[in-house]
Parts: C-alpha cells; structure tokens; sequence
C-alpha cells in the first residue's frame, strides 16, 4: 500500500518508515505538522494513513476527519491512551508507541477490514 506518515518525532518518523517499508509498503508522503499533514491528506496519492494523535501540541482530529469524508483509511499512534484519540474516531484501530512492526501491521489489517485487531 502507499502510505501518509504523520509523525512529529524524527527517530519516529525515520523507524516507521522503516517498518513500512520491512511490511511492504511505500511511504508515498511524510508530515511533521499540522499545516503539512492536512495538505497531504488533500493531495497526495496514498490508500491509508498512519496519524500521529499529537504533533508538538496539535491534535490531528482535522486530518482524521478529512481522510474519514474521503473514504481513506487511517490508523493512529499515540503515546498516550486511547482516550486521546479524537472524537468521534475512539473505533478507529491505533498503536500506542513505543509499538512493534506486528503491531503496526494487525492495526493497518484492522483499519483495511481485514479482521485483525489492534492496541
């Protein structure tokens, strides 16, 4: 799948491209911000997105929204609980970092229906 990395943390950034790309995906967009996450959730060409909750103080539920309106799926990541997920997206899979390439893995099968659950 082509994927839209939103990550704020480079090291972050930097190890889930690396696991997408050990999943056999290709990240086809990166965002560090708010600002750049939503003009890449407009226009760039991708089938799903892995959301960062939180990037240096911004929530990402504008983004989660947008993808949502445009049928596209996404999974978050957090640090924190699932609690913080945006509302309105609590059913949405997401993998509380630190996570592992399996975990990543089941949560995007989740967010494409493909039956896996994610935490």
């Amino acid at each position: 799948m082509r994927v839209l990395l939103v990550e704020d943390e480079p090291l972050l950034l930097m190890a889930g491209t690396d696991m997408l790309t050990d999943l056999g995906h290709q990240v086809v967009a990166m965002a560090t911000a708010l600002s750049s996450a939503l003009q890449a959730a407009c226009s760039a060409d991708f089938d799903i997105a892995v959301l960062d909750v939180n990037l240096n103080g911004d929530r990402i539920d504008e983004v989660a929204a947008l993808l949502a309106s445009r049928g596209i799926p996404f999974v978050f990541t957090t640090g924190y609980s699932a609690r913080t997920l945006p509302a309105g997206f609590a059913d949405r899979p997401y993998v509380g970092k630190p996570f592992e390439t399996r975990q990543l893995d089941e949560a995007l099968r989740a967010a494409c229906g493909d039956g896996a659950t994610a935490a």
